[in-house]
């Protein structure tokens, strides 16, 4: 007998993942981000200068769906794109004075989120680690 999708692990991910993104947009939105933009975002301020590929390895996005999102974001002038001095083939990213400026407003997304949650912060580590794992089993990060 077929399982209805109420019963589906996939569709508890993919209908929460839905219900994440629409809690997200009300916290980012006074930000001027989406939520793309603001993974990216986060990902620099955390890591600093870094490539293209390392960025999408660490957001898991093929370049194709990156480079869109990244000049978007360098028109807005939040972070600057050149190529690598020891290789041309890549592209090197950094924030911006005013990228830095809005990771730093941006910095109280995570709390406000997880209040949301009414997850303790245990839970949503515990959490976290489970549906990484199993992304990691599903997909594995190119490498």
């Amino acid at each position: 007998m077929a399982l209805a999708p109420p019963d589906m692990l996939c569709f508890a991910l993919h209908s929460a993942a839905h219900a994440m993104h629409a809690a997200y947009a009300p916290l980012l939105e006074p930000l001027g981000l989406t939520y793309p933009q603001y993974l990216a975002l986060s990902a620099l301020a955390a890591r600093g200068d870094q490539t293209v590929s390392e960025l999408g390895a660490d957001l898991r996005l093929e370049s194709n769906t990156l480079t869109p999102l990244l000049k978007r974001m360098e028109a807005a002038g939040w972070l600057s794109r050149r190529r690598d001095d020891r290789d041309e083939r890549q592209v090197r990213l950094s924030l911006t004075d005013e990228g830095r400026a809005l990771a730093e407003r941006a910095a109280g997304v995570p709390r406000a989120f997880g209040e949301k949650t009414g997850l303790d912060l245990a839970e949503i580590t515990d959490l976290r680690d489970i549906l990484s794992a199993l992304r990691d089993r599903l997909k594995p990060a190119r490498g």
